[in-house]
């Protein structure tokens, strides 16, 4: 009983590392900029890596529950989870913020032919992402509430770019095609996740009202995915950093 937590962790790197294979494949692909066909050198299997970390941020949630079903926690068991956290949500996030560059310089001219160093910068997410799950590994007052932005928020919020840029959302391929907004997006998202911003756990237990922040976000959520689609992800990320700021500042009750 007690390795079936650490199975499911398992499972999430496996899903994490098929993640990887995805987005690192290349191939001829349509996409439209500006209501224009476009054939790019792009990464063709890409929504099939944000789909297999959104399977691994499942299954991270799951092989919490389990652990806490079974009383099955332990030491190597939280190791186990920070490790394949940083596949499935710093490198495998890292990969596609390096791919959307690299099709953000592929649309000049010889711009498949960009130096390696405009591209490196993606890389900082994923140094971040393990910055962060080692600092959460040795702070024990981040049990009720979080010190930054975990990484599987931040490395989901990632995830949902290439479902937005694919299917078009709100015309925002030129946007997320940007290289200057990816690199923006590279450094407040790494800085995040970094940072001691107080946010709130999401798992906490307490009155209905002590849980109104939660209840907030989570109603926001479901009226996002439904009108939003995929753009849903990132603005309930930006309600969830508003919300814990906003919750952080309500005096404590005894």
């Amino acid at each position: 009983m007690k390795q079936i937590p650490n199975i499911f962790t398992l499972l999430n790197l496996m899903a994490g590392c098929l993640a990887v294979i995805f987005i690192l494949q290349t191939g001829e692909t349509l996409i439209l900029i500006n209501d224009r066909e476009t054939v790019l050198n792009l990464p063709e299997k890409i929504v099939w890596g944000s789909v297999c970390i959104g399977i691994a941020a499942a299954i991270d949630f799951l092989d919490g529950f389990v652990a806490r079903l079974f009383h099955a926690s332990s030491p190597i068991g939280k190791q186990l989870d920070s490790l394949a956290d940083v596949v499935s949500f710093g490198l495998a996030p890292g990969m596609i913020l390096y791919q959307l560059l690299r099709m953000s310089y592929a649309q000049a001219q010889n711009g498949l032919d960009i130096s390696i160093a405009a591209l490196v910068p993606a890389l900082v997410f994923p140094c971040a992402s393990a910055y962060r799950l080692a600092r959460f590994n040795i702070d024990p007052s981040q049990q009720t509430g979080f010190k930054g932005v975990p990484a599987p928020a931040a490395g989901l919020l990632v995830a949902s770019l290439p479902l937005i840029l694919f299917y078009n959302y709100y015309d925002l391929s030129r946007l997320l095609l940007n290289k200057w907004f990816l690199y923006a997006f590279i450094g407040v998202s790494s800085y995040l996740m970094v940072s001691t911003l107080p946010l709130i756990a999401l798992k906490s237990g307490g009155s209905s009202k002590g849980r109104l922040p939660e209840i907030t976000l989570l109603l926001i959520a479901v009226l996002s995915a439904i009108f939003l689609k995929w753009l849903a992800v990132p603005v309930v990320f930006l309600c969830y950093i508003i919300i814990s700021l906003l919750a952080s500042r309500q005096p404590k009750r005894s």
